[in-house]
Order: structure tokens, then C-alpha cells, then sequence
């Protein structure tokens, strides 16, 4: 009991994890993430829940009273709800407004964590990287620099004072969010080496890694500092080639610059995504 007093700023925690179905080990072919109700795609939707169970089982061993609440990111769903943990509390796919990074103003968070992450797109030995959109999108830029996932996501986090302290991906995401968020643990679950090729930890020793990560990075609460991007904001936004910009233009949000690229601008980050 004397420990727990000693420790109780990491005695009761609300982390929020955020979940991605590329990152995970023995996941690197497209076919295992886009194809709904397949073999493959099921075999890689345990892969991820159980990565994501690793890292539960790590907040636990550190922060024992902890609450979970677990966030499905992957576009066509990618965690297999009977298999979860018993402490997670789940946002399910589908069922929010925002399923890419769903932020509830009435709920804080004392942290962020990813598990399963991918790179951003245009990353040449990225497994499956790509931002937000694989099939649509060539690159986000965020006041000029190019940013992915990870980075639109832990911004909108820190905007709100929530730091990102935990990352679990291929290696090309772990360096990706060191870059941009110093001190954050991170667990390399494979090493990139083509968009679809990848050399993968075992599935044991990655979920071990991630466990002890995990626990790592909660015992690093307050010393990783929110993710923090100065303002006002423009965020340019891409296309692939091929790919219409009557979307984004019809929404009356974002402006056009060519043919291929629109921008948004906000004074808050939160004001580009919403």
C-alpha cells in the first residue's frame, strides 16, 4: 500500500490506445488489411488484438487501477472483439463520428499509445504505408512538412495537453514518431525492406517487447511532453493521381491549389480534421 501511495500519479491512469491494423508482426501484404471476411485478413485481425493485449497487460504491470479505452482505427475494422483483454473499454469501428482518431472531450486522457502502427506514405521500405488512405492519398503536409498518421494524431492529442508516449510498429513508424515526439518508447515489431516485405519479429517476442514497452512508457508519464505544432495551421493534402478532389471541395472546408492538392487551414489543429 506504501508503494502505491509513493507512486499514486501512476496508480490510476486513463490511457488511450489506438489501434492499426499494418503494424502489427507477421502483417505485411496488402491482401491481409484491405480484403474484408478472409483467412488472411482474420489472421492478421489476431495478430493486432493480441499485440494490443501485450500492451494492456504492460500498463497493468505498471499502473495496476489503470482505465483502457481502446480505439479500432483500421479502416474496415481490424480487432477482434472476443479476443480483447478484459480491461479494455472499446470504441468500436464504425460506431464513432471519427474512426481515424476519436477524441472525447468529456473523457481526459493521461496518455496516447499506439499499437500496430504504419509509416506515412511514400516511405520506400514502409510495410503498407501509406496516410489515411492507401488507395487515395500521396502525401500530408502540415505547415509545410510532411506528416502522417502518427503525427496528425499525436498532434490533435497535444493540442488537448495528452501526450504520446508509446509506439509499436515496423521500424519505419518508430522512427517516424521518435523524430517528432523526443523520449517516446517505441517497439519495432518488424524491419522494413519493400512495401510489401518485411523481415517480423516472432509473434511471442513482439508481444513480449510490447508488454515491457508498454510498461515502460507508463512509467514515463510526465516526462514526455505533449506533441506540439505552432500556429495557425495549413494542412495540404495530396492526391494520387487519378483520385477526384470533388469531395474535398464540396465540403466547402478546404481550398483548391491544382488539380491534384487542396489545403485547410484552422487556428487550431483540431479545426483541420473536424
Amino acid at each position: 500500500m506504501e508503494g502505491c501511495v509513493s507512486q499514486v500519479t501512476i496508480c490510476h491512469m486513463r490511457i488511450y490506445i489506438l489501434t492499426d491494423l499494418e503494424g502489427p508482426a507477421g502483417v505485411n501484404l496488402w491482401a491481409q488489411t484491405r480484403e474484408d471476411d478472409t483467412p488472411l485478413k482474420r489472421e492478421a485481425m489476431h495478430l493486432l488484438t493480441q499485440e494490443t493485449n501485450a500492451a494492456i497487460e504492460g500498463i497493468l504491470q505498471a499502473a495496476p487501477e489503470s482505465e483502457i479505452f481502446v480505439l479500432d482505427g483500421h479502416g474496415s475494422g481490424g480487432l477482434l472483439f472476443e479476443e480483447l483483454h478484459s480491461a479494455a473499454q472499446v470504441f468500436m469501428h464504425g460506431s464513432i463520428p471519427d474512426s481515424t482518431c476519436y477524441i472525447d472531450a468529456a473523457m481526459p486522457y493521461d496518455a496516447l499509445m499506439f499499437v500496430g502502427q504504419h509509416a506515412m506514405a511514400g516511405v520506400p521500405d514502409g510495410p503498407l504505408c501509406h496516410t489515411f488512405s492507401s488507395r487515395a492519398i500521396e502525401h500530408y503536409k502540415l505547415n509545410g512538412e510532411l506528416i502522417g498518421e502518427t503525427g496528425c494524431i499525436a498532434a490533435r492529442f497535444g493540442e488537448r495537453g495528452v501526450p504520446t508516449i508509446f509506439l509499436a510498429g515496423d521500424h519505419r513508424a518508430c522512427e517516424e514518431a521518435e523524430a517528432i515526439i523526443p523520449g517516446i518508447v517505441t517497439v519495432a515489431t518488424k524491419q522494413g525492406l519493400g512495401v510489401q516485405y518485411a523481415l517480423h519479429l516472432s509473434a511471442h517476442e513482439s508481444r513480449r517487447r510490447i508488454r515491457e514497452g508498454a510498461a515502460e512508457a507508463i512509467a514515463k508519464i510526465g516526462e514526455i511532453e505533449p506533441y506540439s505544432v505552432s500556429g495557425p495551421y495549413e494542412l495540404e493534402i495530396r492526391v494520387l493521381e487519378g483520385i477526384r478532389l470533388e469531395g474535398y471541395l464540396d465540403s466547402g472546408k478546404y481550398e483548391k491549389v491544382d488539380e491534384r492538392t487542396v489545403v485547410r487551414r484552422g487556428e487550431t489543429v483540431e479545426q483541420l480534421f473536424n
